[in-house]
């Protein structure tokens, strides 16, 4: 199956390092995934919490592995895979998925960073990586949507600076000088809509001071051919096993089991000096 986007979608992501996908998932299997998120009892066993500067918290669930859930054939549907490996231009796998939480009157920031900027350290030699945030709810300004800097992928990996126990963020003294010459867009998004950006994107989000939560299930993709040089952690390659873009709906609301998610029992933050 080929990718979702037009080749003008595709250009936009090469020129700004993301795009909008609208409706990537229907509402039925939006309605399975949100419920999979609620309901099942390996992401609750395994959230954690994310502080941010201002004494919010963000409350995510990880796992290394797209299994047999309904959210990891999500992960493996035709329509996700094809389209990381048209704009990645290299057949990928899997890298990692989460579940963001941001719940009503106090869902955590997050800083200004780069997704590569925590993977280089997973030992991933190349930028060639990418993430598809899936809402699963309404996500707007009200309740903390993410904001990127539109073609902020061009400028590289940027040094980041220890701001929480659990954040790092891209050098402030840096950012100062993006911030002057790149635009901020807000990416508000329906339940089922994509957003689709690069690893060097940088990217942020506020807190949610709203009385509406905002949830999003985030699938990260690598390039097959930049594997971790490191085996740290268990993000190294696992072939893929793409599945028909029927899947989710016929799965039902199926939950993790055996194993095969791989959740992880803390999250990744890379050591680096402490800002001041």
């Amino acid at each position: 199956m080929p990718s979702v986007l037009s080749a003008g979608q595709e250009q936009d992501y090469r020129k700004d390092g993301f795009i909008i996908v609208r409706n990537m998932f229907s509402a039925a299997e939006v309605d399975l995934l949100r419920r999979a998120m609620e309901e099942d009892p390996e992401i609750a066993a395994h959230s954690l919490i994310r502080p941010d500067t201002q004494g919010g918290g963000t409350r995510i669930s990880l796992w290394n592995r797209a299994g047999n859930s309904v959210y990891g054939l999500a992960a493996r549907t035709a329509r996700m895979v094809d389209t990381a490996e048209a704009l990645i231009g290299e057949p990928v796998y899997h890298f990692q998925s989460k579940l963001t939480a941001k719940d009503p009157f106090g869902g955590g920031a997050w800083e200004w960073h780069q997704d590569y900027g925590y993977w280089y350290y997973n030992g991933c030699l190349r930028p060639d990586m990418l993430s598809m945030m899936i809402a699963l709810d309404r996500s707007d300004r009200t309740n903390g949507c993410l904001q990127v800097i539109r073609g902020s992928h061009r400028l590289g990996r940027i040094d980041h600076l220890q701001v929480t126990e659990k954040q790092n963020s891209a050098d402030p003294a840096r950012l100062e000088h993006i911030l002057a010459r790149h635009e901020v867009v807000h990416c508000e998004l329906d339940p089922g809509d994509a957003l689709i950006f690069h690893a060097n994107t940088l990217h942020r989000s506020d807190q949610n001071q709203s009385p509406n939560r905002r949830w999003t299930l985030i699938i990260c993709y690598n390039a097959v051919a930049n594997d971790t040089v490191t085996r740290d952690d268990d993000r190294y390659y696992v072939p893929l096993d793409k599945v028909g873009d029927d899947a989710v709906l016929a799965a039902g609301l199926k939950f993790a089991g055996g194993g095969r998610e791989h959740f992880t029992s803390q999250s990744y933050v890379p050591a680096a000096e402490k800002a001041s």
